[in-house]
């Protein structure tokens, strides 16, 4: 029972709190709703043109540059926290999963470079300039 009894209490708080603050969306909320409220927002462009618009490739070119980077971090930060603690890949050391520390660090530096020079051809190919 006293495993039980916090994780009610937790599902408890947050079905009151999700209660609490839908209610308070409708008491304070605003009553009126206009012809511009209820139209759809579509990436801060008014949808009222044609769907079969186009969009600039810039757009997408920025947003692949940014997954790419973005996920660079999922891979490092792990990296970072492990070689902060001398156990975490120390342990790895001891276990046999890694033979040392250089290995480790070269690798991370090797992934690194490559997204150094991912970034170099795309500073090259204009992805970051604007015109």
């Amino acid at each position: 029972m006293s495993l039980v009894l916090p994780l009610f209490l937790f599902a408890l708080c947050t079905f009151g709190l999700t209660a609490a603050l839908l209610a308070a969306g409708v008491l304070f909320g605003p009553r009126r709703s206009t012809r511009v409220k209820e139209m759809p927002y579509e990436s801060g462009m008014n949808p009222i043109h044609d769907t079969r618009r186009r969009f600039d490739i810039r757009f997408h070119l920025v947003a692949i540059a940014f997954l790419v980077f973005d996920v660079e971090l999922l891979f490092v930060y792990p990296w970072a926290v492990a070689a902060r603690h001398p156990e975490g890949v120390d342990a790895a050391i001891g276990a046999g999963d890694v033979v040392s520390r250089d290995l480790v660090f070269g690798g991370v530096m090797v992934f690194l470079v490559l997204l150094v020079v991912g970034l170099i051809y795309d500073w090259r190919k204009g992805v970051f300039r604007w015109r």
